[in-house]
């Protein structure tokens, strides 16, 4: 079976675990009459599960200050993608890396592990922690988001790119600013700014033909949202408020990153031409119709509107 990657992305606590969780969890829920099936190993079905928890416990107290704990060792993901009830066709590996691996501090060897792995990717996820980008003009964003680290590490890897690449900008705790027309489009402006410098090297003349970027913000618990911010020892503690008394867990959205990765790899698969490393695609849907036509089915339901934005590469994502 072949394996593709997808790296997830982001500093320490901005919650990429979360967003995988909530991944799984909604495709679970979204897929409907799709003919698709996506199964965690066994290991992967029991940190999920962990994580699954925790998510739903966050909105039993009113308040909640700060998140959940942050991941101390990098993990790995596996999920087996097929037709329900048939032979998987594709393994898709996703990485959680802790933040602290892009950090000065950091080894030689987790900072090259890291790169490694991204250079080997078809995707990235970049897990944005949302009310430290917006709140108090962005004031928090370099801290807590680290852009300048994600920026430099893109610089280091995407170097002569063999084929096209996804690049996921994922704004998590954003049900605040997804409230009406005008606020999703501020959050969409000030990814583009938080993130100008990246931006700027994936509009590159050597990258804009291979590298598409897209904004996905995914309401990982979507009752729970931004309140204010206290100041603990010159650092900022994000306090967190149920959107009523009753609010139970209802991610919205979470399952979006995933419907534009099918998306892009049914668009290799439809291409055949420059995909390098990922040569597999070629042949991945080709002897399986029903698996491609359950793929697309999925991927239609791709967002473009509001805060979801095509920032470069549309023609990456045209599946006809």
């Amino acid at each position: 079976m072949q394996e593709l990657k997808v790296t997830m992305l982001g500093p320490s606590g901005v919650g990429k675990t979360s967003l995988l969780t909530a991944m799984y969890e909604q495709f679970e829920r979204s897929i409907g009459q799709t003919n698709l099936q996506l199964t965690p190993d066994l290991e992967s079905a029991a940190l999920l599960q962990e994580r699954l928890a925790k998510l739903k416990t966050l909105p039993d107290s009113f308040e909640t200050k700060g998140w959940m704990q942050s991941t101390e060792d990098h993990k790995s993901f596996i999920f087996d993608l097929g037709r329900k009830g048939a032979i998987p066709s594709l393994t898709l590996h996703f990485q959680d890396y802790p933040g602290e691996y892009l950090a000065a501090k950091s080894s030689r060897e987790e900072k090259e592990r890291v790169e490694t792995f991204v250079r080997e990717s078809a995707a990235v996820a970049i897990a944005i922690d949302t009310p430290a980008l917006m709140e108090k003009n962005g004031q928090w964003h370099d801290a807590v988001n680290k852009p300048q680290q994600i920026a430099n590490l893109f610089q280091r890897v995407y170097r002569e790119l063999e084929s096209p690449r996804l690049v996921i900008f994922a704004p998590v705790r954003c049900e605040k600013y997804l409230q009406d027309e005008k606020s999703s489009a501020e959050l969409v402006r000030q990814v583009q700014a938080g993130y100008a410098r990246l931006l700027d090297l994936l509009r590159s003349e050597s990258l804009l033909s291979k590298v598409v970027v897209i904004v996905t913000p995914v309401q990982t618990v979507g009752t729970v949202v931004f309140s204010r911010i206290e100041i603990l020892e010159d650092k900022p503690l994000f306090i967190f408020r149920k959107t009523s008394h009753d609010a139970q867990y209802n991610p919205q959205d979470s399952e979006q990153p995933l419907r534009y990765l099918l998306r892009f790899l049914l668009r290799l698969h439809l291409d055949r031409r420059n995909l390098g490393v990922f040569n597999f695609i070629r042949d991945w849907l080709g002897l399986d119709n029903h698996l491609k036509d359950a793929v697309r089915e999925f991927a239609k339901g791709c967002k473009n509107t509001g805060a979801f934005a095509v920032l470069q590469g549309q023609n990456w994502l045209n599946i006809g």
